[in-house]
């Protein structure tokens, strides 16, 4: 049903994105989502609705609601997270990362991109779709917590029953325009190392669990090669990486003294195709090699598990993006990939949800200081939200 669209109010969509980035909803101790829950759950209730506040730890809520078309038909969900990562070195930053300044057609600050422009834009979106009238089936709007970390609001969503009989997801990360149906997926390992504390004048006394771990960096960097060769640079994700992130030598009281405990993690990145059981097999059996020559105990542990989403370009949910997308913009739209990972690959894990990732904001701009969200970007991808919706709704009912 291409042919013009709701009329979003894109004031409100702007407004709501500063007042989200003004409250430093950051993913970490003591700064949690519970603000921007609390306002994104009072604008839902302005209009109506009847969120549900699900708490998923303390002070960590997601906040859902259904709008219920009036007639029968499929259920599309948009969803969004309310948690930024940190702003980091303040000084690094030319505007206040939580002040939502609007300059120069820009606004500012943390959370602006990633994702609070596209959590106000879907709000705004599946509204002016409510205030056009009846519509087939149903929308959810899932605003989540904890995306930036564990993902623990989207598992909670699937565990609760929250996206039983929805028919497609659009996930409104900030994607440059692109229409993304595929995203890599991430494996988190961590590695901690048993050895024995000895002097440092000594070493033939002791084992070292830096230089075991180290044996299994270099081993990591092989089979990444390994890893690359066979399944080549995907056409949309690029390559797949095995990444050592963090490394920790125990507390080494002093310069002279080989510690017994060292940690390493790793984050793994996949494409399709790959076997995320097989590489993991893969890893045990290097630690075993490494924890033999070396004599220093090698454990594994898989932290999270997030297998790459892949969504057919024929799906309805894609088909009703690109539809709208070019209704709107003029363009056709590229089909494109998340470099990262996003809850998508949860609701696609844990409730077998077909997703594509779609919003505001530059593709690469995440996490960055100075991070901006361009007005059009919002005022756009709420128009092509309200008409995808319709889209996918009206397609699927057979209207």
């Amino acid at each position: 049903m291409i042919g013009g669209g709701p009329a979003v109010d894109h004031s409100a969509v702007i407004e709501l994105t500063r007042r989200l980035v003004r409250i430093p909803s950051v993913n970490r101790d003591g700064e949690r989502e519970a603000g921007a829950a609390v306002l994104v759950a009072g604008v839902m209730r302005g209009f109506g609705w009847d969120p549900v506040i699900d708490e998923v730890a303390p002070g960590r809520p997601n906040v859902i609601a259904r709008v219920e078309g009036g007639r029968p038909g499929p259920t599309l969900m948009f969803e969004g997270h309310t948690d930024v990562v940190t702003e980091g070195d303040r000084s690094a930053w030319s505007v206040d990362p939580f002040g939502g300044e609007v300059i120069d057609g820009r606004l500012h600050g943390r959370g602006s991109a990633d994702m609070k422009g596209g959590v106000a834009a879907m709000i705004h979106a599946v509204r002016a779709v409510e205030l056009a009238g009846p519509f087939p089936g149903a929308i959810v709007v899932a605003v989540l917590c904890d995306e930036e970390g564990m993902m623990s609001g989207a598992k909670a969503f699937v565990a609760s029953g929250h996206g039983d009989g929805v028919d497609g997801v659009i996930v409104c990360e900030p994607e440059g325009g692109e229409v993304c149906t595929t995203q890599k997926g991430a494996i988190r390992l961590r590695v901690d190392a048993q050895g024995k504390m000895a002097h440092g004048a000594m070493p033939h006394e002791g084992r070292s669990p830096i230089a075991a771990l180290a044996l299994v960096v270099a081993v990591l960097g092989d089979f990444e090669a390994e890893l690359q060769e066979e399944h080549g640079e995907h056409p949309h994700l690029g390559l797949p990486y095995v990444t050592p992130s963090v490394f920790s030598a125990g507390s080494m009281p002093q310069l002279n003294v080989i510690p017994r405990d060292g940690v390493l993690a790793i984050d793994v990145r996949t494409v399709p195709g790959l076997d995320h059981s097989a590489l993991i097999d893969r890893v045990h059996a290097e630690l075993a090699t490494v924890s033999s020559s070396t004599g220093v105990d090698l454990t594994l542990t898989v932290i999270d598990d997030r297998p790459p989403t892949e969504t057919a370009r024929d799906h309805p949910v894609v088909q009703a993006l690109v539809a709208a997308h070019r209704e709107i913009t003029g363009d056709e739209p590229t089909i494109g990939g998340v470099p990262g990972t996003t809850d998508g690959t949860i609701l696609r894990r844990d409730g077998g949800l077909d997703v594509v990732v779609y919003g505001p904001g530059g593709k690469w701009i995440a996490h960055q200081a100075d991070e901006f969200v361009e007005l059009d970007d919002l005022r756009t991808s709420a128009d092509v939200y309200a008409l995808a919706a319709l889209e996918f709704l009206n397609s699927a009912a057979g209207e």
